[in-house]
């Protein structure tokens, strides 16, 4: 592959797209396709497993059953049998209510509860949904790879660099078996997003100078601890505050913002350096995450992009993206490009705008019942995941972290054993504090 700084940061990005390359070239010859690859049209019933039966979960689920193919949810499971219920009933109220009543074929053998419940639904569909905490994402599409199915995940696909490795692998696996791989990336999905990048890359703004990139938001939920909890059940119940299952909000929700900044470059950073803390959100309850994170990041010709997130209640909310050019600049948000002066070069037209959570999944489907081989996201939502975990090593360690030194560190946030009444990889002490990164302190990387 040829330097071109302008669409790829250097031997860090070739470096990895060359792995993945090099993982699905030493492949032996694969066995016989799954019959998933092979729809031929509406008379075929395409099988749905939900994996991670949660809020994104259940929406991801109602979506794919909203789809004008013939789909039917034959399987879900989950770590928890209430959220399995709970996610059961929200869809068939959805169902109901849509007049799709006859999509949920969940019987009660096809419900699976526990840590290895996913390979049992796994093996009931053609086409899986994965929508757990990021921490389970790579072993759980490396599973589902395995057993031949096309797949639909939501975003972030791990939380550590030891996780993109095995869904780089999986993703090698799935080109060579043909199937389709959607990540819950959706700004590539939406009618905005997708004419401004059109014309981006038609020279509008010219040559790119500088990315902003921002999650700013207020505070989450926390759900109380309970007596009867392991602390294997108190983490996952409350999975957003710990690393091994969420990769602090930077990689869990800042990776869409992050992952436009990546797109609109057609790069990835080759290093990123920054700063973060607990200014606001410093109670127990709040695990080992950061409140909030501000990184510079640094493409291979030089180019800048600067990220902020956080979570302040009461302070003001800014999710957007901003790309400015030689020529002009990009306001991601209002959907408008304008030159340097102020006037407007382009203003996408929001009659026009689309719900991008569904158009994912409309054209996922429609390309596994074609029987096509359209979508391939698991690397480029690889390459979004790890842009993110550089930022968070970089604000927890306030050094600079190498994009090469990061993806071949072997750096792995998860616990040797998944069960209830296994200890998970951070515990907390005799007050019910857990440890935090220190700035200047913490190491990761020689």
């Amino acid at each position: 592959m040829e330097r071109d700084n302008q669409k790829f940061h250097g031997e860090g990005r070739r470096k990895f797209v060359k792995q993945s390359s090099l993982i699905a070239g030493g492949l032996l010859a694969m066995p016989l396709l799954s019959k998933a690859n092979y729809f031929s049209g509406s008379s075929d019933v395409i099988k749905i497993a939900l994996i991670g039966c949660g809020g994104r979960g259940t929406g991801a689920a109602i979506q794919a059953l909203s789809t004008k193919q013939n789909v039917q949810l034959v399987a879900m499971a989950d770590a928890f049998a209430d959220r399995l219920q709970g996610s059961y009933d929200n869809i068939k109220d959805a169902l109901n209510e849509a007049g799709k009543s006859d999509r949920l074929k969940v019987s009660d053998n096809n419900r699976f509860v526990g840590f290895d419940a996913y390979k049992k639904a796994i093996a009931e569909a053609d086409v899986v949904i994965l929508t757990t905490p990021p921490g389970f994402r790579p072993i759980h599409f490396e599973e589902a790879i395995a057993q031949g199915k096309h797949v639909f995940m939501e975003k972030p696909v791990a939380t550590d660099p030891a996780g993109i490795k095995k869904v780089l692998e999986a993703a090698a696996v799935a080109k060579q078996k043909k199937l389709n791989v959607v990540v819950g990336l959706q700004r590539r999905y939406q009618n905005s997003y997708r004419e401004l990048y059109k014309r981006a890359q038609d020279g509008i703004i010219g040559d790119i100078l500088s990315v902003q990139v921002w999650w700013n938001q207020g505070a989450l939920w926390v759900k109380p601890r309970k007596p009867e909890y392991t602390e294997m059940e108190y983490q996952m119940r409350n999975w957003y505050y710990f690393n091994w299952l969420c990769g602090d909000h930077i990689v869990e929700q800042h990776i869409h913002n992050i992952d436009v900044g990546n797109w609109f470059k057609n790069a990835t950073p080759a290093s990123a350096v920054g700063m973060g803390g607990r200014a606001v959100r410093t109670g127990k309850e709040y695990g080992e995450i950061f409140d909030h994170h501000a990184v510079e990041y640094r493409f291979a010709d030089g180019v800048a992009m600067n990220s902020q997130c956080r979570h302040w209640k009461d302070a003001p909310s800014k999710v957007d993206e901003e790309i400015v050019g030689t020529k002009g600049r990009i306001y991601c948000d209002r959907a408008q490009i304008v030159d340097h002066k102020g006037k407007v070069l382009y203003q996408f037209d929001k009659k026009k705008e689309n719900n991008p959570y569904q158009t994912e999944h409309d054209e996922l489907f429609d390309s596994i019942a074609k029987g096509e081989f359209k979508f391939q996201d698991a690397e480029r939502g690889a390459q979004a995941t790890l842009s993110a975990i550089i930022g968070r090593l970089a604000t927890y360690s306030g050094q600079v972290i190498e994009w090469n030194t990061a993806l071949n560190s072997g750096l792995d946030l998860q616990p040797k054993t998944y069960a209830f009444d296994a200890p998970p990889p951070v515990m907390p002490d005799a007050s019910g504090n857990y440890a935090y990164a220190r700035p200047g302190i913490t190491k990761y990387f020689s």
